[in-house]
């Protein structure tokens, strides 16, 4: 997996991934984006790729508070199609497991 210019024009497909901000930066490293203050409607975004270079995205959604790094938070997961944002997600999943 590795960062993306290219993630332009993703949105919400209605794919979550319900983990904790640590095992996210565990298994991506640190976002492009984090702010954990809480005042913008994302803490942290990631832009990505996967291996099969489908760009996608990873963002809290209006949490507005600070976020505890050992907390379950629900991420949302930007993509162009509901299918490759599935794929995406699965993609994390394997690489948070494998951590």
């Amino acid at each position: 997996m590795k960062r993306s210019n290219n993630t332009g024009g993703t949105s919400f497909h209605g794919v979550t991934l319900t983990v904790t901000p640590q095992q996210l930066i565990d298994a991506l490293g640190e976002p492009e984006y984090f702010s954990n203050d809480g005042s913008d409607k994302t803490n942290m975004d990631y832009s990505l790729e996967t291996e099969d270079e489908i760009a996608f995205t990873i963002y809290d959604w209006k949490e507005y508070r600070p976020l505890q790094m050992d907390e379950k938070i629900t991420f949302h997961i930007g993509g162009f199609s509901y299918s490759q944002s599935v794929e995406a997600k699965n993609e994390v999943l394997r690489l948070i497991n494998n951590k």
